[in-house]
């Protein structure tokens, strides 16, 4: 499994020849981020707004659709296993529904989530997400979790790897830098991918990996 940032909440996932994505950035979005094009079998989609329903900006492989999840429910495509919780929402100043996914692919746990902004997840989805291998979690404040609470939360679902998102040109490295502090990291080299398989995640016990970001 290969795992890229592209700002955001953008992030591409690779499996083989099987390509996933979540909450890709539109064309209308104000973040200023590129809209990539990639040819896409499955793209999630946490909330309906620019900053996350950039689905028209991807490609679907020659003779196929890209499958787009962007409400709750179970889904099954292609031996990836996606169940997703909605969550009432009031980013970008409207009342609307967050989708936090799990997703179960190559035999390895992601739980995203989106742009979530209450550290206290309801019992049953807290239950659906803990011990994740891999924890997608939005660090930047304002709309969303800010560092502090998004490190608490983090813990406390108890993944292998964190993955800080949503961070960047809106608040700068110092949002990252406040995230790392709660750990008692100075600093970490951004990496441009995280290449890695299921025996490697578990001999890892709560490691904040930082992936490259284009608004960084």
């Amino acid at each position: 499994m290969v795992i890229t940032y592209n700002g955001l909440e953008f992030f591409k996932v690779q499996s083989g020849n099987l390509t996933l994505v979540f909450n890709p950035v539109s064309k209308s979005s104000k973040s200023a981020l590129p809209a990539p094009r990639f040819r896409t079998d499955i793209a999630l989609v946490s909330l309906n707004h620019p900053d996350f329903n950039g689905t028209l900006s991807l490609s679907a492989a020659p003779g196929k659709e890209t499958f787009i999840i962007d409400t709750a429910g179970e889904y099954e495509v292609d031996e990836v296993f996606i169940k997703g919780f909605g969550l009432s929402s009031s980013y970008g100043g409207k009342n609307s529904v967050n989708t936090i996914y799990k997703v179960i692919m190559e035999g390895i746990t992601m739980s995203f989530l989106g742009p979530l902004k209450d550290g206290d997840l309801p019992d049953d989805v807290f239950g659906e997400v803990e011990g994740s291998e891999i924890l997608f979690v939005p660090i930047g404040g304002l709309e969303t979790l800010d560092s502090s609470r998004a490190y608490k939360l983090a813990v406390k679902l108890s993944p292998n790897v964190i993955i800080p998102m949503h961070y960047g040109e809106s608040s700068g490295n110092g949002t990252l830098l406040k995230f790392l502090k709660e750990e008692g990291v100075k600093g970490l080299r951004p990496e441009e991918k995280l290449s890695i398989k299921k025996n490697a995640l578990l001999t890892k016990d709560g490691e904040i990996i930082v992936l490259k970001s284009p608004d960084a």
